[in-house]
């Protein structure tokens, strides 16, 4: 499955470079296979670059850009890289809060 996605990436990104969403899903899918083949450091990247995309495109108060900065922060856990999910959680969690609402459920 790995290589066909990998696949399908490239040509979303060659022939549909406008449809963030089809591009987002693919590398939803590839983040998934990757995780579950414990290449993490891969997937990594990939949900950093997507939640890059989100904040140039949506902003950083886009309910999107807070949840790809939630799979970072996740990401960031598993791996065992403690102090980079807690200076990059510290960061958007004022963003979230303010954009969401302290109440927020999710």
């Amino acid at each position: 499955a790995l290589p066909v996605l990998e696949a399908t990436l490239a040509l979303n990104r060659r022939y549909f470079s406008s449809h963030d969403a089809l591009a987002y899903g693919t590398e939803k899918k590839l983040c998934v296979c990757l995780d579950a083949l414990e290449r993490g450091d891969e997937s990594h990247i990939i949900k950093r670059e997507i939640y890059d995309r989100r904040v140039a495109t949506l902003g950083v108060s886009d309910e999107r850009t807070i949840t790809s900065a939630m799979h970072v922060s996740a990401s960031s856990v598993s791996l065992l890289r403690w102090d980079e999910c807690k200076t990059f959680t510290r960061n958007q969690l004022p963003t979230a809060r303010r954009s969401l609402g302290a109440d927020h459920e999710n």
